[in-house]
């Protein structure tokens, strides 16, 4: 493991140095998740029965998912466990990165940048469970609910794959607002106060993008809506916080300014010049 380097770093150092450091992070990310990847792969077909587990209960009795394709009941299982697998290696991809930049920041910002990366990574997997166990069920139910007289719902295995994967990415990048707010208080992009004032903007915007994210259906967009409005207010909250929290951080990191120069000392750099 390369050992820490400290800050500033060595404005010599070439650039193949920063590149090698890059790869070598990079090659131990692939490595994880193939590690991740190989230890789920045994459990292909289990895991995505237990994916499928929230529309099969609302299909209707004698009703089952189909495969249209010769390769998809392979296929499909294993795109599953790759993509599982890279969620599952997030912390491990994020920690590479993490000791990546940390030589390259302020100890006051590596204070800073640590408690949210941990942050993000617990509240993308909150917004993927979410989707999971609170919305994936209520919305197959309103799907399979609406199904006309004589249609057979019959769902093929890899369209309900990239469906369910699209919810992922969304709940879980949804729950990342607060740490989007952190950031922008901190980054001096905005203030609390700011975003407090312009709250009934940013609730049209939140249902405008569970409109545009989530299937055609009041249920889901209004699921995705709701929690992305609490967790901008937490965010505001957890800003405000930090930002009174700044000024005795901030005093302890910047080195004390030089005394002004005396009287005494200027007439005898007025006597040198002469």
């Amino acid at each position: 493991m390369t050992r820490p380097r400290k800050y500033p770093p060595d404005p010599k150092t070439p650039l193949v140095t920063h590149l090698i450091e890059l790869r070598d992070r990079m090659l131990r990310m692939l490595a994880g998740i193939t590690i991740v990847f190989i230890c789920l792969f045994p459990f292909a077909n289990d895991l995505y029965t237990t994916l499928a587990a929230p529309l099969i209960a609302q299909l209707p009795a004698g009703s089952t998912m189909i495969a249209t394709e010769v390769a998809s009941p392979f296929l499909t299982p294993f795109k599953f466990t790759l993509v599982g697998a890279f969620f599952l290696a997030i912390p491990w991809v994020l920690y590479q990165v993490w000791r990546f930049i940390a030589p390259g920041l302020f100890a006051n910002e590596r204070k800073m940048i640590l408690p949210l990366i941990v942050s993000s990574t617990l509240l993308f997997y909150a917004g993927m469970s979410f989707a999971y166990f609170v919305v994936f069920p209520l919305m197959f139910e309103f799907f399979i609910g609406t199904t006309p007289d004589g249609v057979a719902v019959m769902t093929d295995i890899s369209k309900y794959l990239d469906f369910v994967l699209k919810l992922f990415f969304a709940f879980g990048l949804a729950f990342e607002i607060p740490i989007a707010t952190i950031l922008m208080v901190w980054a001096g992009i905005t203030t609390p106060d700011k975003l407090v004032a312009k709250r009934p903007f940013i609730i049209v915007g939140v249902f405008v993008i569970g409109m545009l994210l989530t299937p055609p259906d009041i249920i889901s967009q209004t699921l995705l809506a709701i929690p992305m409005w609490i967790l901008f207010e937490l965010g505001v909250i957890f800003s405000r916080i930090m930002i009174s929290k700044r000024p005795a951080e901030d005093d302890d990191t910047q080195p004390p300014e030089p005394p002004p120069p005396s009287a005494a000392s200027q007439e005898d750099f007025y006597d040198r010049k002469q």
